[in-house]
């Protein structure tokens, strides 16, 4: 039987830190933003604009941890290969689709290069998280077929 290390330890933990810190800054943005808005010399349109990026995909981000949290259950437990985690898999891969049309959206309303790269890395883990998906239902019809076999 297969032994959970310490990195998956550290690593859940890590999800869970983020998972809270990603609740309390998504919550505090509208406060936050604000120095953003004098420092940068935003107009309250650019302003109104970025808060609701940046509460949008905070919220994306904070489901994501979510569902990680729910999928660390079943690694921790040692059976990682079930259909919640195919699930969990295409369901982090719509958040980070929702993502990506965000900050896409973004980009015709305020352009940066930074909005590009942040869509274009969120379109690639939408489509690395549908490729796992695909691999995790194939385990598990593996996995279900040797049980089945023993």
């Amino acid at each position: 039987m297969y032994k959970n290390s310490v990195t998956h330890y550290i690593a859940k933990g890590a999800v869970d830190v983020l998972f809270y810190l990603g609740i309390a800054a998504t919550v505090l943005v509208p406060w936050w933003s604000k120095f953003l808005r004098d420092a940068l010399s935003y107009t309250n349109t650019e302003w109104y604009i970025m808060i609701g990026v940046l509460m949008l995909s905070g919220v994306c981000a904070v489901y994501i941890l979510f569902v990680i949290k729910g999928m660390f259950k079943t690694l921790l437990g040692n059976n990682p290969f079930v259909m919640a985690n195919v699930s969990a898999f295409r369901k982090v891969a719509v958040a980070c689709a929702a993502v990506a049309v965000i900050y896409i959206v973004k980009c015709f309303l305020m352009f940066t290069v930074g909005t590009v790269v942040i869509a274009a890395i969120f379109v690639l883990g939408s489509l690395f998280c549908l490729t796992l998906k695909d691999i995790f239902k194939q385990a598990v019809c593996y996995k279900e077929e040797n049980d089945l076999t023993v």
